[in-house]
């Protein structure tokens, strides 16, 4: 990715979308409304939902561990916590890099 080259904006993806599907714009940011809300709910109640082609949003509950802070060098307690974690589909892989 070249330096000057900036990450597509929601803004720009909405009008790349409405464009090539002939839908308004306001009709691909509700449409992008009701994908986010259906995910974080049944991530939330279900532990993870899968998005066909792109990957699988999954709840994941990391133990208690020991750790350091890199400052001091002391040991510290992590709490055991529950984290979110974006697996990303095959296909999603092998069409941005193309295995050798």
């Amino acid at each position: 990715m070249a330096k000057d080259t900036k990450p597509i904006t929601k803004a720009q993806l909405v009008t790349e979308l409405s464009e090539k599907l002939d839908m308004t714009k306001k009709d691909v940011n509700n449409f992008f409304d009701a994908l986010n809300e259906l995910a974080y709910k049944e991530t939330k109640k279900k532990g993870s939902i899968t998005l066909p082609g792109f990957g699988k949003l999954v709840l994941v509950k990391r133990k208690a561990r020991k750790g350091r802070n890199p400052a001091t060098g002391e040991e510290i307690k992590i709490k055991a916590k529950t984290v979110v974690k974006f697996r990303v589909a095959k296909a999603c892989k092998d069409a941005i890099v193309p295995p050798k």
